[in-house]
């Protein structure tokens, strides 16, 4: 089938443009579906071939959900983002919560004082002043953004 080997295609290239999720990718794939213009049969059978796709996409380790959820921990980490929001965003993406949990125990382990880092980068770019009268203000900034209370409170003590 002719039409099954262009979304393979397209899955391909998506890839060498975005990293993905297995079900962010599934979601693409989907979408591509409802937007070509075939009948619905041949819709039909390009959605039960999406699993397909996905696991030799998969077997030629073009798509893997751990390597996404570290290499999206590691980015987030550089611009400041919280414990919080990366699960959140990852959970969002379709990563199931046990790779979540795995990759962030693995990223703590090998760097036990990441999220402290992190929420320096945050103080950092946000530029938020260190003075009495700007404290319960950042304080709160810093909640909003995912960052624990007493991480907040020690960051801006030490800061």
């Amino acid at each position: 089938m002719n039409i099954q080997v262009s979304l393979m295609k397209y899955a391909i290239n998506y890839l060498s443009k975005f990293s993905s999720s297995k079900k962010n990718l599934s979601r693409k794939l989907k979408n591509k579906i409802m937007r070509m213009k075939i009948e619905k049969k041949d819709k039909f059978l390009l959605y039960n071939s999406i699993p397909q796709i996905i696991l030799k996409l998969e077997n030629n380790k073009l798509i893997n959900d751990k390597n996404y959820s570290l290499s999206k921990i590691r980015s987030f980490i550089q611009q400041g983002k919280s414990k919080f929001f990366i699960k959140n965003y990852l959970i969002q993406k379709g990563v199931e919560k046990l790779i979540i949990s795995d990759s962030i125990k693995e990223f703590e382990f090998l760097n036990p004082d990441w999220e402290r880092d992190s929420a320096k980068i945050f103080i950092r770019k946000k530029k938020l002043i260190k003075s009495p009268e700007n404290n319960q203000e950042n304080l709160t900034k810093m909640a909003r953004a995912g960052f624990s209370y007493d991480l907040c409170k020690n960051i801006l003590k030490s800061n």
